[in-house]
């Protein structure tokens, strides 16, 4: 009987290197550092080297990350910050805890990021504080026109990078190093995966850093003395420092085999009722690879009956949320309607195998 190839299947991606992850828990365990100790300390210099930034400050989650990040940039009720409504509410959620109002921009439907053009367009009628850059499947976003219309219009520029971890432009310039600050997750999932929840804030601005790292403890300034509104207890393990220490050395391996997978799919793939993302460089690391169908529940269907996994990302924009009860019901998207109405994603991931991916190509083909 053949085996249904899986989405992603974290026990694979974690048996090459349990060893190594088995050894630097009981270390930790043995050292009596447990919060805040020397593997944080040298996750965040050695992921901020890796960036190309000059600091780094770990988080609880990635969701914290987004909503520390926006606090550290000033984000407060009566500001405005502009996100995409096609990446599973996440950037939505940190700007509402920050009681600031999200202003939805439309995508552009090849790359499925915000469209620079929509922006500038509400940036033409409106004040927007902050714009969170999306770098969604893994695809760096168009960081030229976006710090162009930084420059013109004044807004500054917060990436969401908790699918783009080491995706560079043609420069070699990472994701996580363009705006004045940057969330990464660092949930088991990502191409950076702990072994639980974890995330990190990226920056070049010593100050935002310093903001962060109060408020992911409670907003002190000193111990038992609270400066900062919004902070909370915020902290990334000691225990998931040291296993993102094990893993970061792999990752730009892990993304090139993502990207390999990814681009095979893409010229593999020929179907007139699937679209495909284009073939990407460096700029795309494969996080997902997620493909366009007018008959998403047909395909899933023949996908499933052919052994082959699929799951969608994400099938409902952000405005169209249940919680906000209609506020957002004049809100027209049209190319992130389409999108969410007619994704489905593939498996892709380091360890899936040439065969897996052939069988997967062929399933689609004979739709």
């Amino acid at each position: 009987m053949t085996t249904t190839v899986p989405v992603n299947a974290l026990d694979r991606h974690i048996a090459p290197i349990a060893s190594q992850l088995e050894k630097v828990a009981a270390e930790v365990i043995s050292s009596g550092y447990f919060v805040l100790g020397p593997n944080v300390k040298a996750f965040e210099n050695e992921f901020a080297a890796w960036c190309g930034v000059s600091d780094c400050v770990s988080v609880a989650n990635g969701t914290e990350a987004l909503e520390l990040g926006l606090r550290s940039l000033g984000v407060t009720s009566g500001k405005s910050v502009a996100v995409v409504g096609n990446a599973a509410m996440y950037g939505t959620t940190a700007v509402l805890a920050c009681d600031a109002e999200p202003v939805f921009v439309d995508i552009d439907p090849v790359t499925c990021t915000m469209d620079p053009n929509a922006l500038e367009v509400i940036l033409a009628t409106r004040r927007i504080d902050v714009v969170i850059v999306t770098h969604l499947y893994g695809r760096l976003a168009d960081m030229p026109a976006f710090t162009a219309l930084a420059d013109k219009y004044g807004f500054a520029i917060f990436e969401d990078c908790a699918q783009a971890h080491g995706a560079r432009d043609a420069q070699g310039k990472k994701a996580g190093s363009f705006g004045s600050a940057a969330s990464f997750s660092f949930y088991p999932t990502k191409n950076l995966g702990a072994l639980g929840d974890g995330g990190a804030v990226t920056t070049n601005d010593a100050g935002i850093a310093d903001t962060l790292r109060k408020l992911r403890q409670y907003g002190w300034s000193a111990k038992y003395s609270n400066e900062l509104s919004g902070g909370r207890n915020s902290r990334l393990d000691e225990i998931q420092a040291a296993f993102l220490r094990v893993m970061l050395p792999s990752l730009d391996a892990w993304n090139a085999r993502r990207r390999e997978i990814a681009n095979r799919y893409s010229d593999g793939i020929r179907h007139a009722r699937i679209g495909v993302p284009p073939q990407g460089g460096d700029e795309f690391v494969g996080h997902l690879y997620v493909v366009h169908t007018e008959d998403r529940t047909g395909l899933q269907s023949h996908l499933a009956a052919s052994g082959v996994k699929s799951e969608v990302h994400y099938p409902v924009p952000d405005y169209r949320q249940p919680l906000f009860a209609g506020q957002f019901s004049s809100t027209s998207l049209p190319n992130t309607d389409l999108s969410c109405a007619s994704v489905l994603t593939l498996p892709c991931f380091p360890e899936l195998t040439d065969d897996e991916v052939t069988r997967v190509i062929e399933a689609c083909n004979r739709w």
